[in-house]
């Protein structure tokens, strides 16, 4: 009697209608690939020793290793994110035998690196922005370098864990969950246990409502959108077994490969970014001249910032009473006010007030941001961090509006607006390197998630309908959360598509997979960020150990 072969991502007999997903690439498609990687970071260091050298910025062997380095474990961390998160996005289209194997994950990487390349870069700092403001405003510090790596090397690990057994676990949960261990770490084990040594909890909020909530839209959605399509559709061949390597119909085909197009290119666009906004607090930490001001901006968008500043110091000095500050106190007030997140006093107000008028002045001296020499970049970066993130918290405080009316907002929006655009800026080179890193990515190690999503979360196979419903509300609820910039789970939200799907369709769900991937979605914050503090803690007292603290 003959016997099915052995899977050899789990040791179970593979089912006979599975799809062919051994063929690898052929020869010319390895060479291509081998090529595009080295290109791309051959593309990379160029541009680096490129942006430094225009700045007049000369950077040691040391800092150059350190800096090679450090990028590396990031776009590795953008690498590993390809294939393990984007196997979800494929899974349908090979399961309802819509697209071949290889030519799946090609072109899903090819969508993915779209993505990165035509994103917003709003989620990029929405992630950063987890990060205490102390190690954002000190990030060439050791403690800084500690947090990065620590971060990235958590991350990665927990990831290539949960690939190693075949769950389909999300980067972005590992990622936030290295971020906030961190901070908490950096809390720790700092002299005081004021904000800026911790945790940004009032960011963390909004990022983990966006990390929940997404799977239970994906539920719900794929489980509501499936009984639609009944409803509406109703081809029997859309919600029956495929036949053995039979496509379906043209339609849902198109629709198939249209849905698993939209959540690689979402997936890019959310996902690519939150490397993106890392990969910037590399690049200040060890390139501060060329990386902490967006020194691409005009001598006219100069001038607008001078001028959204001294509005603003208008509006602030109006709410300060009699309130006078000299600029180093001012600073002060501005730290300690982010430290206790409270920022509803005339004291605080006369602070913003005094920095705001400085950072304007000073700008204006310089007439643009490519003028700002080496010497002053870090202490004009530091002001402008300190009023922006100030300025929100007051804001944020006067919930009725009593303190600042709309006209009053209207014009500390504009000026925190020239702040995000001179300090919070991804260059186009990272955004390439993200964009081939990811893409890259998701043409190796996709086996072992793929199979897990076509059949080991329902107990029958995936139907053309189960597959285009899963990945609509994928497409749809990534694609907004990138307009709202949340970055969300890609996994949380298919994985969940594909068992609400499931359910819809009246087959039933397999209990061991279901438990295996919450307990993993359950356990990825507290190991991870334990992980992560752990790392951050040996990196800083290594540092310490070899005097360089």
């Amino acid at each position: 009697m003959a016997t099915s072969p052995i899977d050899a991502t789990g040791g179970a007999a593979v089912p006979p209608d599975r799809p062919d997903m051994d063929r690898g690439l052929p020869a010319a498609g390895r060479w291509l690939f081998l090529g595009t990687l080295l290109g791309g970071v051959i593309y990379a260091g160029y541009s680096v020793m490129s942006d430094t050298a225009q700045v007049g910025e000369t950077l040691g062997a040391g800092v150059l290793i350190f800096l090679a380095l450090a990028l590396l474990i990031a776009l590795g961390f953008e690498f590993v994110n390809g294939f393990h998160d984007t196997a979800n996005a494929v899974a349908t289209v090979i399961y309802t035998n819509s697209l071949s194997a290889p030519v799946a994950v090609v072109w899903s990487g090819l969508f993915n690196l779209l993505g990165v390349l035509l994103s917003s870069g709003a989620v990029a700092y929405s992630v950063v922005t987890l990060l205490p403001v102390e190690l954002i405003l000190n990030v060439g510090s050791n403690a800084g370098f500690a947090m990065t790596f620590a971060l990235l090397l958590a991350a990665i690990l927990w990831n290539l864990a949960t690939w190693y057994v075949g769950l389909p676990n999300s980067s972005s949960h590992a990622l936030i969950g290295s971020i906030l261990g961190v901070g908490f770490a950096n809390q720790l084990l700092s002299a005081g246990t004021g904000g800026t040594s911790g945790v940004e909890w009032s960011q963390a909020q909004k990022v983990l409502t966006g990390l929940l909530i997404a799977p239970v839209i994906g539920f719900v959605g794929a489980l509501v959108l499936l009984f639609v399509m009944k409803a509406v559709l109703r081809n029997p061949k859309l919600y029956a077994r495929p036949a053995a390597n039979e496509p379906p119909p043209t339609g849902i085909r198109a629709l198939l490969i249209f849905t698993c197009t939209a959540v690689s290119f979402a997936h890019g666009g959310n996902d690519g970014q939150k490397g993106m906004g890392l990969i910037m607090l590399i690049l200040i930490g060890c390139a501060p001249t060329a990386y902490a001001l967006d020194r691409s901006l005009s001598a006219r968008d100069t001038v607008a910032i001078v001028a959204q500043a001294n509005a603003a110091a208008q509006v602030f000095d109006g709410r300060a009473g009699t309130a006078s500050l000299a600029p180093g106190t001012a600073r002060d007030v501005l730290a300690s006010a982010l430290k206790t997140k409270s920022a509803s006093d005339p004291v605080v107000y006369a602070a913003l007030g005094t920095v705001a008028r400085d950072v304007g002045a000073r700008l204006s001296q310089y007439g643009a941001l490519s003028n700002v020499p080496a010497a002053a970049t870090a202490k004009l970066r530091t002001d402008m961090y300190l009023t922006l993130d100030a300025s929100k918290l007051a804001l944020k405080g006067d919930k009725d509006h009593a303190i600042f009316n709309d006209s009053d907002r209207t014009t500390i929006s504009s000026y925190q607006k020239g702040l995000e655009t001179s300090t919070r800026f991804i260059p186009t080179w990272v955004k390439i390197a993200v964009a081939i890193a990811l893409g890259l990515g998701t043409m190796v190690g996709w086996k072992r998630i793929v199979v897990t999503v076509g059949e080991k979360i329902g107990k029958t196979h995936m139907t053309y309908g189960m597959g285009a419903s899963a990945e609509m509300m994928a497409a749809a609820t990534i694609l907004l959360a990138d307009r709202f910039g949340l970055p969300v789970s890609t996994t949380h939200i298919l994985s969940s598509g594909v068992a609400g799907a499931t359910v819809a369709s009246g087959a039933g769900l397999q209990a061991s997979t279901i438990r295996n991937m919450a307990l993993a979605w359950v356990l990825t914050l507290p190991a991870v960020m334990a992980l992560a503090g752990g790392l951050y803690w040996l990196f800083l007292s290594l540092a310490r150990a070899a005097g360089t603290a």
